[in-house]
């Protein structure tokens, strides 16, 4: 889960990491209330889940409160909900600093880089040597001779300031759970001082029952439907196609989506009711309903989670939800026998290999016969 800015700095600050006075607001009058107390010119940044802000035109200085609200007003005709109104840095270089996961030893990959700011990734392309790299076993704490060695790789000047937020950094990370833990950029002041002048900060969704402080809202998510079946524990993804897919077993609904693709056919939703959710077939089917699709189609492999109660519940769903839309099914599994008569009893054609349900479905998207 991705936190906003504005959150990923109240933690960063919490943490003792100097960050910049800011003021978060919803409304134009509380955006140029914000820019009045902390002083002109100030920075407003519109709060949202993406990176490249600077490039899209959603930071922005104001040196006035006209400019304040012509600038708020620009931020709201483009979807943004919530401003946050920064104080201007006085800064002499910008660095970039970052901990994430390395996907190959599992450990911390700690990076910075002298030459932070909005080309980063730029750079990491062109000049990827620019980019020290370090790991670190996430359960042991940070060394300090390590914090040092970094902070004067990252700029000798400002390295003892430095070696505390890397530390400090490195806290956060662990304590959070973190998939993500970046400032950029790091700014140096006039002054001399380090201030994070921005933040991310995302947090593995595995650990949400260890991070219940950030319970994602609706924003969070693409559609309702997202959000809904987040809350359910459904894994689902948004997409816009023809066929909306329901399957059992993330594997499997991964092969189903393939093959459909092959097929020249299109996804509208992925969703997968396996596991601790074989039993929420009627849940699902709202789900997949909610979007504009041309079919539904049901895929699953039941073991454990037995065919015949996966199959129950789409009898059930159809029954009581009467979707507006053919429904493609292929359940098999242990008890597929009673799973078959259920199907049928249901008004059903179960089938029985996949790949002719993928066709079926994809023929019945463009308007093929039932």
């Amino acid at each position: 889960m991705k936190l906003y800015e504005y959150q990923a700095k109240k933690v960063f600050q919490d943490a003792g990491i100097p960050v910049p006075r800011e003021i978060t607001v919803t409304e134009e009058s509380a955006a140029a209330a914000a820019a009045r107390e902390i002083g002109f010119p100030v920075i407003m940044k519109a709060q949202v889940l993406q990176g490249g802000r600077g490039k899209a035109g959603l930071v922005k200085a104001a040196h006035d409160e006209a400019a304040v609200e012509d600038i708020f007003g620009q931020f709201t005709a483009r979807g943004v909900e919530t401003v946050t109104v920064c104080e201007f840095v006085d800064f002499v270089k910008e660095l970039y600093l970052s901990l994430t996961v390395d996907p190959l030893s599992g450990k911390v990959l700690i990076m910075g880089s002298s030459r932070g700011g909005v080309d980063i990734e730029a750079l990491a392309a062109t000049e990827p040597e620019a980019i020290f790299r370090e790991t670190l076993d996430v359960r042991r704490q940070m060394p300090a001779f390590l914090a040092r060695d970094l902070a004067y790789r990252l700029y000798e000047p400002a390295a003892p300031e430095l070696a505390k937020i890397i530390t400090r950094l490195y806290g956060v990370f662990r304590a959070k759970d973190a998939e993500l833990a970046e400032i950029n950029p790091l700014f140096i002041t006039s002054r001399g001082t380090v201030v994070a002048g921005d933040a991310k900060l995302s947090i593995d969704d595995n650990a949400s029952f260890r991070q219940e402080t950030y319970i994602p809202g609706r924003d969070y998510y693409g559609s309702d439907a997202e959000f809904q079946a987040a809350r359910e524990g459904i894994p689902y993804l948004q997409f816009d196609g023809d066929i909306s897919l329901m399957c059992a077993g993330a594997g499997l609904t991964t092969a189903v989506y393939d093959l459909i693709n092959y097929g020249g056919g299109s996804v509208a939703n992925y969703l997968e009711f396996g596991g601790p959710n074989y039993r929420k077939a009627r849940r699902a089917m709202e789900l997949c309903l909610q979007n504009d699709s041309k079919v539904i189609l049901i895929v699953t492999f039941g073991t454990i989670a037995r065919a015949d109660v996966m199959a129950q519940g789409v009898a059930e769903a159809i029954k009581e939800l009467k979707p507006d839309r053919p429904v493609v099914v292929c359940i098999r599994g242990t008890n597929e026998e009673e799973a078959e008569k259920i199907l049928r009893d249901a008004g059903l054609d179960p089938l029985y290999d996949t790949e002719e349900a993928v066709a079926r479905a994809i023929e019945l998207s463009r308007g093929g016969k039932k």
